[in-house]
This record gives C-alpha cells, sequence and structure tokens, in this order.
C-alpha cells in the first residue's frame, strides 16, 4: 500500500470491513478495502481496512466506539 495509509482493521469476512469503509464515509473519512482473500480457497486470507495515515487515530476511535465493531 501506498506509505501514507494506514492499516486499521483487519477482518476474515468481507462485508464487515464494507461496514466499517461506510461507517468512516460517514464521518468523511476515506477509507480502502483491500482483499487478500484466496478465490480458490476462501478460508485463507484476510480483508484489511486502510485509511489515510493522518485520518488513522479518528478513524480507529470511531471504529472502537461503535458496539458492531468491539
Amino acid at each position: 500500500m501506498i506509505d501514507n495509509w494506514e492499516k486499521i482493521f483487519t477482518t476474515p469476512l468481507a462485508y464487515r470491513a464494507e461496514l466499517a469503509k461506510a461507517l468512516l464515509a460517514e464521518n468523511e473519512i476515506d477509507a480502502v478495502v483491500v482483499n487478500k482473500k484466496s478465490s480458490s480457497y476462501p478460508p485463507f486470507g484476510s480483508v484489511d481496512l486502510y485509511v489515510p495515515t493522518e485520518q488513522a487515530i479518528i478513524a480507529k476511535l470511531i471504529l472502537d466506539n461503535e458496539t458492531t465493531f468491539s
């Protein structure tokens, strides 16, 4: 990933990463979902959520305070 982006959330479930991205978008925080799951064997891999480094602390606080992601 580009140097000025930070991974703030990892999950094996793609829909959870998309929900987290939507929650951050509601708070005007840019986010990118990177799916590293194997298409041939889905149980392996993860889905990561990245945000710009300067927004990482705020994004983590938003996700930590959301009961869905705790």
